[in-house]
């Protein structure tokens, strides 16, 4: 039987994937026998990552994502691995898994499959877990997603303790990516905006956020991106604080904005709804207890916490 964690552990200023608890140790990814050795030992471990999901060991105790390399081998990893880090001297891996072998997985009782970001919202996987798990997914979906050399068509091969692909062809290096993506919320005193997507859950209301363009500064995203999908002017853009978002991966740079205007004008093509919210109401969809079932976004994304810093600041 699995057992389901009391409390969800985002407390405001902590959302998900920013507790990293490795030494990424970046100078050993230059030593494949190191690495090689580091991997072989018996108190090595890896994530097993297949899409937006994970290889979990299911235990007395609960899930378990952290898996001996025989564990994660005997699931039906592949072999190619990536190296995370170091954490209390013990190598720690990310790996992926075949859709064939991901499928063989469904139905039995000792092992599971099982949605990374449900786990995370639950509490199920520890939160000091996640930044390394983040790393994982992030790592082996830009692998499975860049197995060619955009230079020249050749099939290129993983380098450096998996953090860098060379083409044996015309010699490019190719590194991971991450893109930066803005999340604002903007106030104009004693209300904040919020809107909805189609994909949101039923009554959930979040922050507006768009992806950074090229040559193009935060604070100007925050202010395009806001008056794209709501009409609303913005001045006096400030930082909060940046979330790893590993789908696939993506920086979340918290912001905060003051609305210069009030008319709402909706790009429907990004967006279901915008509007205000007063802070007596925002508080109480920040609680989860509005009397109509509205509610922000969960603890687990930096969006909570962003609405919540504006709500204990007021």
């Amino acid at each position: 039987m699995t057992t389901t964690r009391s409390t969800i552990p985002f407390p405001l200023g902590r959302p998900a994937f920013v507790s990293n608890i490795l030494d990424r140790a970046a100078h050993l990814r230059f030593d494949d026998d190191k690495l090689m050795a580091l991997e072989t030992r018996a108190d090595a471990r890896a994530y097993v990552v297949h899409r937006d999901s994970l290889v979990v060991k299911q235990d007395a105790e609960g899930p378990r994502a952290l898996l001996a390399i025989d564990e994660a081998l005997k699931f039906g990893a592949n072999a190619g691995t990536v190296f995370l880090g170091l954490r209390d001297g013990a190598a720690v891996f990310g790996m992926g898994i075949g859709a064939q072998a991901a499928e063989d997985l469904i139905g039995r009782a000792d092992v599971a499959l099982t949605e990374l970001r449900g786990m995370a919202m639950q509490g199920l996987v520890p939160p000091e877990q996640l930044s390394a798990i983040a790393m994982a997914k992030s790592m082996v979906t830009w692998h499975q997603r860049h197995g060619y050399c955009a230079n020249c068509g050749t099939r290129t091969r993983m380098s450096h303790g998996g953090w860098r692909r060379d083409c044996p062809s015309c010699k490019a290096e190719h590194f991971p990516r991450t893109d930066p993506v803005v999340i604002m919320l903007v106030t104009d005193g004693e209300r904040c905006l919020l809107g909805r997507q189609k994909q949101f859950p039923p009554g959930m209301w979040s922050c507006l956020a768009g992806f950074v363009e090229a040559a193009e500064t935060i604070e100007d995203a925050v202010r395009r991106e806001v008056f794209e999908e709501s009409g609303i002017n913005c001045a006096e853009v400030e930082y909060y604080m940046t979330q790893p978002w590993p789908y696939p991966s993506s920086l979340m740079i918290g912001c905060t904005a003051r609305a210069t205007n009030h008319e709402i004008v909706i790009d429907h093509a990004e967006m279901e709804d915008v509007r205000w919210f007063d802070r007596t109401e925002a508080m109480r969809m920040h609680k989860r207890e509005h009397a109509d079932g509205l509610t922000g976004p969960h603890p687990f994304a930096i969006a909570h916490h962003l609405l919540g810093h504006w709500l204990q600041a007021g």
